[in-house]
């Protein structure tokens, strides 16, 4: 890569995490472009150079974050098979790679929950779409637990990985806004039994 693009991606890195930070604390509405590239430490006209409007920034912003979840939860499954551990396991890896995830990110985390509600969004479209591809590499995993005979036929896969990602969400915002005394560790074992319990607990006997 070179330098120019090098420079052009720390440059967007900078203003996603200045309008991320901004939005949260203060909301769209009130965040000016203005504002955005002060938080940056660069000049608007670079705002504008990188993105055409305030909106098509804060719609990139989401589908960025969004994907580097995706990511994080592909790269827990994908090193859980390579250490040969089961699909459950896989699972409960990709709920560690969440927690951690939001609390790297939590004003990304905040900004992703509330859009979520708001239908009305130019952005809405993009918002599902991206959601949607974090939700499948849930789904993948859940199939896979499913053919191997380590979880119930019976399990409705959309639901159960939109279950999934909720309840790490919802745990993970409700651990950091009102239980910040906790450890990841213990958040994690919690929801570690909620998975064996509801999801590996529904397996066929042997």
């Amino acid at each position: 890569m070179d330098s120019s693009s090098t420079r052009r991606m720390n440059t967007r890195r900078k203003l996603f995490e200045a309008a991320v930070t901004l939005i949260a604390e203060q909301g769209f509405s009130s965040t000016t472009v203005d504002e955005i590239a002060e938080r940056a430490g660069v000049a608007k006209g670079t705002v504008y150079y990188n993105f055409a409007s305030k909106t098509v920034l804060f719609e990139e912003l989401l589908r960025h974050g969004i994907e580097l979840l995706t990511d994080s939860l592909q790269q827990a499954a994908d090193g859980t098979a390579a250490r040969g551990g089961s699909n459950v396991d896989a699972l409960d890896a990709m709920i560690r790679a969440g927690l951690e995830f939001i609390s790297a990110y939590p004003a990304l985390t905040q900004l992703y929950v509330a859009e979520l509600w708001r239908t009305n969004r130019a952005w809405q479209s993009t918002l599902m779409q991206v959601r949607q591809q974090a939700i499948a590499v849930i789904e993948t995993v859940l199939r896979k637990a499913i053919s191997t005979g380590e979880l119930s036929e019976e399990i409705d896969v959309p639901l159960t990985a939109s279950a999934l990602f909720g309840m790490v969400l919802v745990a993970a915002l409700d651990w950091q806004s009102f239980q910040p005394e906790r450890s990841i560790d213990e958040v994690h074992s919690a929801l570690s039994r909620l998975l064996q319990g509801r999801v590996g607990g529904d397996s066929p006997k042997p």
